[in-house]
């Protein structure tokens, strides 16, 4: 059984998505939810779950991401996980932090990487007139959301669209993707889910 521990920065969807799946036959289990915000509001829902949780602010850290990322492998390298998967997780992370996890770190992206890296995804897709959105799962390579593609949706820019639209439409598919890669990755399978 493989152990999963889920970094995020705000309400959480995605990882309680991932963790309401950790059930039955799946082959992981969630062990930790962490946060860079003590107040987000993932980390009650977490808990809620019965899920061990964890907050490090970064904001303690001005200036000093090595800082920030040692106090927040206390609580990580504690709960001893197999797999990170990071879920809205806002703090981008130093080489060293990454290349620690290597081959482990999972990250899910709102867009068709290697289509807009970075944020205001929704937004660049509509102002380039993109026919269609999406999001994608990768790991975590030192590069920003570079790392191999793990699993993919596609979802449709439809006429009119704004950002907030497109956005809850991809966040749909993110709810279904990252359950499906994790399940598949955490078996040891590395091929691509495509929905």
């Amino acid at each position: 059984m493989k152990r999963v521990a889920i970094l995020i920065s705000g309400g959480g969807s995605n990882m309680l998505r991932l963790v309401e799946d950790m059930q039955g036959d799946h082959p992981a289990r969630p062990v930790l939810v962490a946060s860079n915000d003590p107040a987000a509001a993932g980390l009650a829902r977490a808990a809620a779950a019965g899920v061990p949780i964890a907050a490090v602010d970064h904001r303690g850290f001005p200036g000093d991401r090595a800082g920030f990322e040692a106090a927040l492998l206390e609580p990580l390298l504690a709960a001893r996980p197999d797999i990170i998967c990071l879920a809205g997780f806002m703090r981008i992370l130093t080489p060293d932090f990454v290349s620690r996890f290597a081959g482990r770190m999972l990250n899910i992206h709102p867009s068709l990487l290697p289509k807009y890296p970075g944020l205001h995804t929704h937004a660049r897709a509509i102002e380039a007139g993109d026919a269609e959105a999406g999001v994608t799962v990768h790991e975590v390579t030192p590069e920003l959301d570079a790392g191999p593609i793990l699993g993919r949706a596609r979802v449709p820019v439809l006429p009119g669209d704004t950002p907030e639209a497109l956005a809850a439409r991809v966040l749909a598919q993110e709810h279904r993707l990252y359950p499906a890669v994790l399940r598949r990755f955490a078996a040891g399978d590395r091929r691509p889910v495509c929905l």
